[in-house]
């Protein structure tokens, strides 16, 4: 098709894009174009502009490395992340659900660990957390057998691929249900954190007055047979920064009480005060278990 107005260019690649073999890719691909070709027009896109965004891409393309993935950062940043999440689990967005973002951290091999163990693996001082979780189906059954990774930030808010002072897989343990679906182990308490900011995302928030934090949580990612994979982060409720998470992913039903306790520990007498407890349901869906692909190694 020989261009002759602008208004050409929208037609001509639609037609290209309908001989897409695939019937869900030509979908993607035609709704794309739509779309991508009204935000052009709607914003009157300046040639500037466009070569910035193309440089920008090309910038977020060079700064993901095996332990910093920005792609994934600024989806989570804008709230695609969040809304592809809401839309494709829950009963397709009708009911709550315990699924919710991977995140940027998490690693394939975690080290095993028996249930009541520790995933403290260096000096990583902070309150002592004590937590115990079920996994269930959608009727409440407990499911055994279920292979849970867990992991989290340090109370200074760091993973441990972000920092020299922690052992390689401090704060990271995969576990197994029991025959009730539970799980338990003892860890140290989480703290909020600032997502990374030196690459383009940062340059974003700070042209839109955000700050950069999440509220503290723990992930969990649960895998079994008959499943749909689960990924999931469970926020403390004592976090100021619920209401405005950097990366929209805080729902009423991942806000988990993280009780604190002034006493002294009835199992563990030489836990400094104060502790706390988690206690959690993660509820699994019916369909394919498949793993996702690990945003960093």
């Amino acid at each position: 098709m020989i261009i002759q107005r602008q208004q050409d260019v929208t037609d001509a690649v639609l037609a290209v894009m309908e001989r897409t073999g695939d019937a869900r890719l030509r979908q993607i691909m035609l709704s794309l174009i739509r779309h991508l070709h009204g935000f052009v027009r709607d914003v009157s896109l300046t040639e500037a502009e466009f070569r910035e965004a193309t440089a920008i891409l090309n910038e977020m393309g060079r700064l993901t490395s095996d332990t910093h993935n920005e792609m994934v950062l600024m989806a989570g940043s804008l709230g695609v992340s969040s809304l592809v999440c809401l839309m494709n689990n829950g009963d397709n967005g009708a009911s709550e659900t315990s699924q919710s973002l991977l995140g940027p951290f998490w690693r394939l091999n975690s080290p095993r660990v028996e249930n009541g163990g520790t995933i403290v693996r260096s000096d990583t001082p902070g309150p002592a957390l004590f937590a115990t979780m079920r996994v269930v189906d959608q009727a409440g059954r407990p499911i055994a057998g279920a292979e849970v990774d867990v992991w989290h930030s340090s109370p200074v808010g760091l993973y441990e691929n972000q920092d020299p002072d922690q052992a390689d897989m401090n704060l990271r343990g995969k576990f197994t249900t029991d025959a009730d679906g539970r799980f338990w182990f003892r860890s140290v308490k989480p703290l909020g954190y600032p997502i990374p900011t030196h690459g383009v995302v940062g340059r974003l928030l700070a042209a839109q007055d955000r700050h950069p934090f999440r509220p503290a949580h723990v992930h969990a990612l649960v895998f079994k047979p008959g499943f749909k994979v689960l990924t999931s982060q469970v926020y403390a409720d004592d976090d100021p920064n619920l209401e405005t998470d950097v990366q929209f992913g805080v729902t009423r039903a991942l806000v988990g009480r993280f009780e604190r306790h002034d006493g002294p520990h009835p199992d563990h007498p030489g836990v400094g005060v104060p502790w706390y407890t988690l206690d959690y349901v993660f509820t699994l869906e019916p369909g394919e278990a498949r793993l996702p692909r690990p945003p960093i190694k």
